[in-house]
């Protein structure tokens, strides 16, 4: 009986890990914000269907179960089928959502303009818990894990990074900065990594809010750092390019905005050797991690304001020139696109054999092989 009992045990493992592939259940993937999928993007995708929300999003997609999440500016967080784009449920904040939903255990944790944090749950659509801060939350929240304890960290308009209980969304502890957060705070190492308007650098501790270092970029960083191998890569306003050693706590390279340079405003994709970047300027840029070295750059017809995911092979993107890009990560040359019809600002959520993006005038697109 002993092989049965094996057998068994292998099925459950092996539909765990099944369960897995399908899933996408934090913006960028993982707490790390690097925006790597382990799997690999078909180079000819077809758009399986597409749903409209009935306004604006500014959103990117959450995916968890066969269910995508996203909320739009009428402030209405959506779950949609991924095998059909049925509506499931929707849940009205009555404020805009910008900010990407969170997936934790059973429910789907979102911000919105009015400063409120909400948890749903996530197979009824039902409120479970609230939390109020002092101003709009425009970045998706993140969580933290170390055995028995969890944690959900993210920033709002009020200056401050919240920490709150994931099962009563009761504050835990709360850090002040010097001015507002926008993105998501980067979560791995056993530490938070964030940057803000204040144009500083911040590495907390999650278990009690206490800051470990800081690191004065002096220019406003609208957007969140990626982390891989103890670095943080990241962005600021003025379209500079940093990597942050973690462990050194000082600037290993940075690549200098020049005079054609725009904003920087997503979020790096980091995958070995390679960090990808978008800017305002119109261009994707490929560096080498650990030189900041220039290996290639790709145009588009529109700035370039969300964050593309990386496989072993490829970067996934959209523009605000309304295409969705898909470009060979050796050599930056297009492998495919599609005309999406409106600009593209959010990031995709990618799983097994799909992938998925918001328009900024409200349709969530799946995209696959048929």
């Amino acid at each position: 009986m002993k092989w049965i009992g094996k057998i068994l045990l292998f099925l459950a493992v092996s539909g765990q890990l099944q369960g897995q592939s399908s899933d996408w259940p934090i913006f960028r993937g993982k707490t790390d914000l690097c925006g790597k999928s382990d799997y690999e993007i078909s180079d000819n995708p077809k758009l399986l269907w597409s749903v409209a929300s009935g306004d604006v999003t500014k959103s990117s997609a959450v995916v968890s179960g066969g269910i995508i999440y996203f909320g739009n500016k009428k402030g209405t967080l959506f779950a949609i089928a991924s095998e059909n784009g049925k509506i499931r449920w929707k849940f009205e904040t009555g404020s805009p959502i910008e900010a990407p939903p969170l997936v934790y255990d059973q429910i789907i944790i979102t911000g919105s303009s009015d400063g409120v944090l909400r948890a749903v749950n996530k197979l009824t659509g039902k409120l479970e818990w609230s939390y109020s801060t002092g101003n709009q939350i425009v970045g998706s929240a993140n969580v933290w894990n170390a055995g028995k304890k969890s944690r959900i960290i993210f920033g709002s308009y009020d200056y401050f990074l919240h920490c709150v209980d994931p099962v009563s969304g009761k504050l835990l502890w709360k850090l002040e900065t010097e001015n507002y957060i926008n993105g998501t705070p980067a979560v791995a190492y056993n530490k938070i990594v964030f940057g803000g308007c204040d144009g500083i650098i911040r590495v907390v501790d999650p278990m009690t809010g206490k800051e470990k270092d800081t690191v004065n970029i002096s220019v406003y960083i609208a957007a969140s750092p990626a982390l891989s191998d103890q670095k943080a890569y990241f962005g600021d306003y003025d379209g500079n390019f940093y990597c942050l050693d973690l462990t050194a706590r000082k600037i290993v390279w940075k690549k200098a905005a020049n005079e054609n340079s725009g904003s920087i405003l997503g979020i790096p994709a980091v995958r070995n050797n390679s960090v990808v970047i978008g800017n305002e300027d119109k261009y994707l840029y490929c560096y080498n991690a650990a030189t900041g070295k220039q290996i290639w750059k790709f145009r588009t017809n529109g700035r370039v304001t969300g964050s593309g995911v990386i496989s072993s092979s490829k970067i996934l993107f959209g523009s605000n020139d309304g295409n969705i890009y898909l470009v060979g990560l050796s050599d930056g040359k297009k492998k495919w696109s599609f005309n999406a019809g409106a600009p593209i600002s959010s990031s995709p959520a990618v799983t097994n054999n799909r992938f998925y993006f918001l328009t900024e005038d409200g349709r969530l697109l799946a995209f696959g092989t048929k």
